[in-house]
C-alpha cells in the first residue's frame, strides 16, 4: 500500500517525471527527483514537487518506490549501473512506451530482491521539458500495465494504486506483445501520419489558409525528435506492418476517388464514422 510515509523517486523529470511529481505532490506524497539537469531539479524544487533532489542515483538507495521516466534504452542502462543501489523489497517501474525490449532486458539482468512492473502512462504532450509538466492531463487518460509471470500481487496492486492516485481515467492490462501491437497502431502509427503530412509541402503559408482539421492531424507532428526515433526502432516490425496497411487503405481510398465510387466510399465513412464514436464514450 502506498502511504505518506512511501519514499517514492522519480528518475528524470522531462514532460513525464515532472507531471508524475506534480501530481504526487498534488495528492500529498513526498518525492524525491534524479535527474542530470541542474535547471530542472531547481524547477521542481521550486515548485515543491520534490522534496530533495539531484543528479546522484544514490538519492534511490531508501526508495519504497522507483519511477523511471528515462527514455527507453536509457532506462535499461541505468539499471544495469545502478541497481546496486536499489533497496531490497523495493518497487521499480517505469513510463516507456515499448515494452518487450525494455523489460526483457530489465527482468534479466534485474536482482531478485526487487521487483519491477512495467507501466505505460497513455498521456503526453508535444512538448518536452518539465516546464511543460501537466498531471491534469491524467484524468482523460488510459494507464497500461503490463506484468509478467515474475510480478506479486503487491505489485500490480502498487501500479493500480498509483495510477488512481494520479487520477488516471482508466487502468488496462496487457502483455507486453500485445501491448507493442497496439501502441504501434494507436499511438506510432499516429506520429508517423503527422510526421509524413508535415513533410509533403514545405508551402510556408500553409497556416494562412489551414483549418481545424489539418491543425489537429498534425498537432502530433511537433515531436521529440531524441525520443521517437527510439520508439519506433524498437517496435519496427509491429509499426511497419502498420504502416503497410495504412498504405493498402490509402491505396484503396485513392483507387476509389478516381473511380468516383460514391457507395463505396460511403460505406468507408460510414464505418469509420461508427468506429469513432467509441472513443467519445466516457
Amino acid at each position: 500500500m502506498i502511504s505518506r510515509a512511501t519514499k517514492i523517486t522519480i528518475v528524470g523529470l522531462g514532460l513525464l517525471g515532472g507531471s508524475y511529481a506534480k501530481g504526487l505532490y498534488n495528492a500529498g506524497y513526498n518525492v524525491t527527483g534524479i535527474d542530470i539537469d541542474p535547471s530542472t531539479i531547481a524547477f521542481a524544487k521550486k515548485m515543491h514537487w520534490i522534496v530533495e533532489g539531484g543528479p546522484e542515483p544514490e538519492l534511490v538507495k531508501d526508495s519504497d518506490i522507483v519511477i523511471s521516466a528515462l527514455y527507453p534504452r536509457t532506462f535499461v542502462e541505468w539499471i544495469g549501473t545502478n541497481q546496486h543501489l536499489l533497496k531490497p523489497g523495493s518497487i521499480l517501474t517505469d513510463v516507456t512506451g515499448i515494452k518487450r525490449e525494455v523489460m526483457g532486458r530489465v527482468n534479466d539482468m534485474l536482482r531478485p530482491d526487487v521487483e519491477y512492473i512495467a507501466c505505460h502512462p497513455m498521456a503526453g504532450r508535444e512538448y518536452k521539458g518539465i516546464a511543460y509538466a501537466d498531471c491534469s492531463q491524467f484524468e482523460q487518460a488510459n494507464f497500461i500495465i503490463v506484468p509478467t509471470k515474475k510480478n506479486t500481487e503487491r505489485g500490480l496492486e502498487t501500479a493500480r494504486e498509483l495510477a488512481r492516485i494520479l487520477k488516471f481515467h482508466r487502468v488496462s492490462t496487457l502483455d507486453a506483445a500485445e501491448h507493442d501491437r497496439i501502441i504501434g497502431f494507436v499511438s506510432q502509427l499516429c506520429h508517423v501520419i503527422a510526421l509524413s503530412l508535415m513533410n509533403i509541402s514545405d508551402n510556408p503559408k500553409l497556416c494562412d489558409y489551414t483549418g481545424d482539421s489539418f491543425r489537429d492531424l498534425t498537432r502530433v507532428a511537433n515531436i521529440n525528435e531524441d525520443l521517437w526515433p527510439e520508439l519506433f526502432i524498437c517496435n519496427k516490425d509491429y509499426l511497419t506492418a502498420e504502416v503497410d496497411a495504412l498504405i493498402a487503405q490509402m491505396t484503396r481510398m485513392r483507387d476509389l476517388i478516381n473511380a468516383e465510387d460514391v457507395p463505396e466510399l460511403k460505406k468507408l465513412m460510414i464505418l469509420a464514422t461508427e468506429r469513432r464514436k467509441r472513443f467519445g464514450k466516457r
